[in-house]
C-alpha cells in the first residue's frame, strides 16, 4: 500500500510531459516488450521443432527409398543367383571362347535387368572358371579381384552384404556406387562365382536429392558412398556415429562450413543382410531462416515501440506547449496584465479554457469597479489522451504461420490416432507451401511441379479411394530437376482430367503423367502427357475445345483454364511450344504439352 502511495506521489508530482512519457512506458513499451519476448521465444521453439520435424521426415523418406531399392536389388540377386542357365555357364568347361560367348548370349535374364531397371548401374559376375573369358556381365576373377576383401568375404559366406565401391575412369575421376555382393552357389563344381550388382548413383540422386536438404549415406563403418554434395564422397560422416548401437539415432545441431545446421542421423538394416546403412540429413538453411524470421519479429516489435513513441513525442510537445501558453496567459491575468494574445490554436477543451479566460478578462475590464463579484466559472480541464489505432499490415499472411498451424492440427490428429486426417493435413500443407511459394514466380523445376502433382493426386485419392489411380512414367535419362517450367502449369490439367474426364467413372479411373523426349524436324521437344481413361469426347466437342483453347470467347466460362495455360506457355516459351488435346469416345483423353528443351534449360532467364 505504501509503495502504491509513493508511486502515486511521484506520478502526480511530475510535469505533464513526464507523466505522458511515463504512461507511454507503462502502457505501451512494457506490455509490447513482455508480449514480444514471449512470442519470440514461443516462435523460436515452434520453428526449431518445425525444422527438426521436417528434417526427420526427409530422413525417413530417404530411408524408405533406400530400403525399397535395396530390397528390390536383393530380389533381383536371388533370381540371378539361382538361375539354372547362369549356373550351367559358370560350371561348364568350354573348349573355345566362341562356345563360351554363345552360351552367355543365350542368357536373357541379365540383359533384361540391365535394360529395364534404371536403378541398376552394372551387373558383374566374377568367376575363377578358366574357360570363361571376360564377356558381357561375366568377368574373369583376376588376382587383383581375388585379393579384394569384398571378393574374399563374398566366397566365404552364403549370405549377402552391401559395400560402397569406388572406381576411377581414364581421366582420374572417382565414382562411388552402392553394391550388393553375394556368392552364387555352384553345386558339384570346383569353381567359385561372386555376383556384384551396382546401384546407379544418378538414379539415387534422382530419387533422394532435395533442394532444401543435404543427404549423405554410408554403410557400416565405411566412408560416405552417396552425398548430395559430391565433394563429400569418400569422406567420413560429419556426425560421430556409435556403430555399437544396433539402431543408432541422432537429432541435433552441427557446425558445417562455419554455419550452424540441423542434422538427423538414422540407421537402416538392409533386407536379409547384416549390413547397416547410416543416413545423415542436414539442413543448412534452417538456422538462417529462423534467424531471419526472428530479426523480422524484433524489427516489428521495435517499430511497434518506435512509431508510437515518435507520435507520443510529437503530441506531447504540441500538447504541453499549448498548456504552457495557456498557463502563461493565465499567469498574466492573475497579475492584472490583461493584454492577452489574440488567438489560441486548437478547438478542444484548452481552446475553450482560453476563450473563457478572454471572457473573464473582458468582464474584469468592464467591471473593474466591482470587487470581484463576478464569479469566474471554473471549467474542468479534462486532459484526454488521443486514441491511437495500430493498423496491422495484414495484406499477406505469413506462410510459416499457416504451416505451423497445419502442423499443430496434424500432430493433434496424429496423437488422436487419426493417421488419415494427419496425412491429409500434411499433404494439404505441402500443396499450400508450393502454391504460396510459387505465386508470382516466373518458373520452377519440372521435378517440383511433378511433386506438386503427386501431392495433389494423393489428396484426390484420399477423397475418392479406389475410384482413381495415378501412374507416372518418366523416360530413362530424364532428370526432371534439370528442366524449368512455369509453376502451377500441370495441376490444373490433372484437375480437369479428374473433374471432366473421370466424372462418370465409378471405379478403375486412371490418371497418367508421362514425360519423354522426341526430335521432330530436328528440334528436341519435351513431351508431357496427362491422360485419363474416362468417357472421352466426340469429334465435334473436341474440335470446339481446341478452338476455345486458342481463341478466348469472353461470353463463356468453361475452358478458360486451358486457354490460360496455352497463353502462358506461348508468352514464356514462344510459338514453338504446343498444347494439343487428343480424345476418343469411351477411350479417354490426353492433353499433350510439347516444349523445346532448349527453352527449359536452367540458364534461361524469365
Amino acid at each position: 500500500m505504501n509503495r502504491k502511495i509513493q508511486l502515486s506521489k511521484i506520478f502526480y508530482k511530475a510535469r505533464i510531459k513526464q507523466q505522458l512519457y511515463l504512461m507511454y512506458a507503462i502502457v505501451v513499451v512494457l506490455p509490447i516488450i513482455l508480449i514480444g519476448m514471449f512470442l519470440l521465444l514461443n516462435n523460436y521453439r515452434m520453428m526449431m521443432n518445425y525444422h527438426r520435424d521436417l528434417l526427420e521426415s526427409d530422413n525417413r523418406r530417404v530411408r524408405n527409398i533406400l530400403f525399397e531399392i535395396t530390397t528390390q536389388i536383393y530380389n533381383i540377386s536371388e533370381n540371378i543367383s539361382f538361375d539354372n542357365t547362369i549356373q550351367n555357364v559358370l560350371t561348364d568347361s568350354f573348349a573355345t571362347d566362341g562356345d563360351c560367348q554363345d552360351a552367355i548370349d543365350r542368357i536373357s535374364l541379365l540383359d533384361h535387368y540391365m535394360d529395364n531397371y534404371a536403378e541398376i548401374s552394372q551387373i558383374s559376375i566374377y568367376t575363377d572358371n578358366p574357360s570363361i573369358a571376360g564377356y558381357k556381365q561375366f568377368m574373369q576373377a583376376t588376382p587383383e579381384n581375388t585379393a579384394e576383401d569384398w571378393y574374399q568375404k563374398g566366397i566365404s559366406q552364403s549370405g549377402i552384404f552391401w559395400k560402397g565401391m569406388s572406381r576411377t575412369d581414364d581421366y582420374s575421376n572417382e565414382y562411388w556406387n552402392l553394391c550388393l555382393v553375394r556368392k552364387i552357389p555352384l553345386m558339384n563344381s570346383p569353381y567359385h562365382a561372386v555376383l556384384v550388382i551396382s546401384i546407379s548413383d544418378n538414379y539415387l540422386r534422382t530419387r533422394i536429392d532435395s533442394s532444401e536438404y543435404i543427404n549423405m549415406v554410408s554403410i557400416d563403418e565405411e566412408s560416405v558412398f552417396y552425398s548430395s554434395d559430391r565433394t563429400a564422397y569418400g569422406t567420413r560422416p560429419p556426425v560421430a556415429i556409435d556403430y555399437t548401437e544396433p539402431y543408432y539415432q541422432h537429432s541435433g545441431k552441427l557446425k558445417q562450413d562455419d554455419r550452424k545446421c540441423f542434422v538427423n542421423v538414422s540407421t537402416l538394416h538392409t533386407y536379409q543382410s547384416d549390413s547397416k546403412l547410416y543416413i545423415t540429413t542436414m539442413d543448412k538453411q534452417g538456422y538462417q531462416s529462423i534467424q531471419n524470421i526472428l530479426y523480422i519479429c524484433v524489427a516489428i516489435i521495435l517499430l511497434a515501440i518506435t512509431i508510437p513513441g515518435i507520435m507520443i513525442h510529437i503530441f506531447t510537445d504540441y500538447f504541453t506547449g499549448r498548456v504552457g501558453l495557456l498557463r502563461q496567459e493565465m499567469h498574466k491575468a492573475s497579475n492584472q496584465d490583461y493584454e492577452l494574445i489574440p488567438t489560441f490554436q486548437g478547438n478542444d477543451e484548452l481552446s475553450e479554457a482560453f476563450a473563457d479566460l478572454q471572457i473573464m478578462v473582458h468582464n474584469v475590464k468592464e467591471q473593474e469597479a466591482r470587487t470581484y463579484e463576478a464569479q469566474i466559472k471554473e471549467k474542468e480541464l479534462l486532459i484526454s489522451q488521443q486514441e491511437m489505432e495500430f493498423k496491422m499490415l495484414a495484406s499477406q499472411i505469413n506462410p510459416h504461420f499457416l504451416y505451423n498451424t497445419l502442423e499443430t492440427i496434424r500432430m493433434k490428429a496424429f496423437t488422436a490416432g487419426d493417421r488419415e486426417v494427419a496425412t491429409a493435413i500434411k499433404l494439404l500443407g505441402k500443396s499450400m507451401r508450393y502454391v504460396l511459394e510459387n505465386t508470382g514466380t516466373s518458373f520452377t523445376t519440372l521435378a517440383k511441379e511433378s511433386d506438386h502433382v503427386d501431392t495433389y493426386m494423393m489428396i484426390q485419392q484420399l477423397r475418392f479411394g479406389d475410384r482413381i489411380q495415378y501412374e507416372k512414367h518418366i523416360e530413362i535419362g530424364i532428370e526432371l530437376c534439370n528442366y524449368r517450367i512455369l509453376p502451377l502449369l500441370l495441376q490444373p490439367i490433372v484437375e480437369n482430367a479428374i473433374v471432366h474426364g473421370l466424372e462418370d467413372i465409378e471405379h478403375g479411373g486412371i490418371i497418367t503423367l508421362s514425360v519423354y523426349r522426341k526430335i521432330p524436324a530436328g528440334v528436341e521437344l519435351l513431351f508431357i502427357d496427362i491422360s485419363d481413361n474416362g468417357n472421352g469426347m466426340t469429334e465435334e466437342v473436341l474440335e470446339k475445345l481446341r478452338r476455345d483453347i486458342e481463341v478466348r470467347d469472353m461470353s463463356r466460362s468453361k475452358s478458360i483454364g486451358m486457354y490460360n495455360i496455352n497463353q502462358r506457355m506461348k508468352l514464356y516459351y514462344g510459338d514453338t511450344c504446343r498444347l494439343h488435346v487428343y480424345s476418343e469416345p469411351h477411350k479417354g483423353t490426353t492433353v499433350r504439352l510439347m516444349i523445346p528443351t532448349d527453352q527449359m534449360k536452367p540458364d534461361k532467364t524469365s
